[in-house]
This record gives structure tokens, sequence and C-alpha cells, in this order.
């Protein structure tokens, strides 16, 4: 019983690590859209190193192929939505189309994840 919640207690803690990987990942796209002087790169450098921080944290903790698709669709959808609200671009039935794949996608790795991970602690029993 220990050991179960101890891994569900690391395994929460790899989905915040990817919740702040994918943060970060949008902080530094914005910071390329809006850096105007030299000295902006120098925070978009240190974004970056952050970023790849708690990917690599998530990591160690989720499987990764799952951290990486959801870090990669969460860019993909953040960096859209940044476009259309911050930027003002126009946005299309092709790119919420497209959007919402994305999304069923996602939610299909983590349903696939958790039911791998009730398999393992039920293993444990």
């Amino acid at each position: 019983m220990i050991v179960s919640q101890w891994e569900e207690e690391r395994m929460n803690k790899g989905w915040i690590y990817v919740g702040l990987t994918s943060f970060f990942e949008l902080v530094w796209i914005l910071g390329f859209n809006i850096a105007s002087v030299w000295w902006h790169w120098i925070f978009i450098v240190g974004f970056i190193f952050v970023d790849f921080y708690f990917l690599t944290k998530a990591c160690q903790v989720l499987p990764t192929g799952t951290v990486y698709a959801i870090f990669a669709a969460i860019g993909t959808l953040g960096t859209s939505l940044m476009d259309v609200f911050i930027f003002n671009e126009t946005i299309n039935a092709g790119k919420i189309f497209f959007i919402v794949i994305l999304i069923i996608g996602v939610a299909g790795l983590k349903m696939a994840d958790s039911l791998e991970e009730r398999k393992i602690q039920e293993g444990m029993k």
C-alpha cells in the first residue's frame, strides 16, 4: 500500500513537471515574438533552460513518448492560441478542426497512460 501511494505521488509530480515544461515552452516562444533588444534573448535562453529542466524531470517519472507528445501538443495549441489572441492572427475551421484532433489525442494518451499505471498498481498488490 505504501509503495503504490509513493508511486502515485511520483506520477502526480511528473504531471506537474509536464505542466511546468509546457508553460515555460510557451513563455520562451512568446519571447521569440516580442524580443526587440539583445538582452531580451538572455531571458529567453534562461526560460529555455528552465523548460528543458522540467522536461527532463518529467521524463524521469513518466513515459518519455507520452511526455513529449503532450509537451508538443500543448506547445502547438498554445502557440496557435497566442497567435490568435495576442498577435491578432486569423483562425479558420481547418485550424480549429486540427486543434480539436490534438486535444483528443492528448486526452487519449493521458487515459492510456492512466490505464497502464492502474495495471502496474494492481500487479503490486
